[in-house]
C-alpha cells in the first residue's frame, strides 16, 4: 500500500542557508508519526514546508499521490492537509465560534461546527468567548479543532504540549490517539515532550542538525536507550 505522505531528498532552509538535508519520510493513513529532536534540529521547518510556507530547494512531497511542488496553501487544505503551527495562530479577537470557521473556509460548503464541538464539550461552552478569554490548553483545543473543520486527512501539529499542564497534555494526546483510531486520521507530530509523544505514536523519526539521526515503531525508540541519551534526553 502506498502511502498518504511521501517525503523524498527534501532540502529546505531559510535564504541560502539550509536547515533540513535530504529528509526523507512516509506516513500511512491512520498512523501517527512523531518528530523528535532538540530545539533547532529542523522540526518546525519540516512542518512549515510540508504545508507550503517554505519552499524546498531540492526533493519532493507527494500527498496521496499528487506531486506538491508548487501547490499554494489554500490548495493544500483542499487536497486534505492542516497546519496547527507552534503557538496555535488562534485569533484572539474573535470568539471560538468565529474561529473554528476559519478553519472551514477553504471548504465548498462550509462544514457543520457540530462534530467539532462533540470533539471538545468545553469549547461549545465558551462558543462565544473571545480567543483572549481561553485558557492554553482551550486555545490548543481551539487551534486542532480550526484544523479539524478543514476536514484534513492529514494533521501537521507543531508543539502542542508547550506551556500546558500535564494533565492537559495528556487529555490532547488521548483526543490525536481517538481521532485516529475512530477516523483514520494521520497526523506528523512534532513534540518536545518525548514520552507523551512516543506514547501514541505508530513512528517515530529523530531529527538532529537538520538530518534524520533515526527512525523506528515508537515502542522501539522509547526502548533503546542510547539513543534516547543521545537525542532524546532521557
Amino acid at each position: 500500500m502506498s502511502a498518504l505522505l511521501e517525503v523524498d531528498g527534501l532540502t529546505v532552509g531559510y535564504g541560502a542557508a539550509p536547515v533540513l538535508h535530504d529528509v526523507s519520510l512516509t506516513v500511512q493513513e491512520g498512523q501517527i508519526v512523531a518528530v523528535l529532536g532538540a530545539n533547532g534540529a529542523g522540526k518546525t521547518t519540516l512542518l512549515r514546508a510540508l504545508s507550503g510556507l517554505l519552499p524546498p530547494s531540492t526533493g519532493r512531497v507527494v500527498f496521496d499521490g499528487a506531486d506538491l511542488r508548487g501547490v499554494k496553501v489554500e490548495r493544500l487544505v483542499r487536497h486534505g492537509i492542516a497546519h496547527v503551527p507552534e503557538g496555535r495562530g488562534v485569533v484572539t479577537e474573535l470568539t471560538v465560534d468565529e474561529n473554528l470557521r476559519l478553519g472551514g473556509l477553504w471548504r465548498k460548503p462550509q462544514p457543520p461546527l457540530a462534530p467539532i464541538y462533540e470533539l471538545f464539550p468545553r469549547l461549545a461552552e465558551r462558543r462565544s468567548h473571545l480567543g483572549h478569554q481561553l485558557s492554553g490548553g482551550e486555545r490548543q483545543m481551539l487551534a486542532i479543532g480550526r484544523a479539524l473543520a478543514a476536514q484534513p486527512r492529514l494533521l501537521l501539529l507543531d508543539e502542542p504540549s508547550l506551556g500546558l499542564a500535564p494533565r492537559v497534555t495528556g487529555q490532547i494526546m488521548a483526543l490525536l490517539r481517538d481521532l485516529r483510531d475512530r477516523t483514520g486520521l494521520a497526523v506528523l507530530l512534532v513534540e518536545q515532550n518525548v514520552r507523551s509523544a512516543l506514547s501514541i505514536a505508530d513512528q517515530g523519526v529523530v531529527l538532529s542538525l537538520g538530518r534524520i539521526a533515526a527512525r523506528d515503531d515508537a515502542a522501539a525508540l522509547a526502548d533503546d536507550a542510547d539513543l534516547r541519551h543521545a537525542y532524546l534526553g532521557f
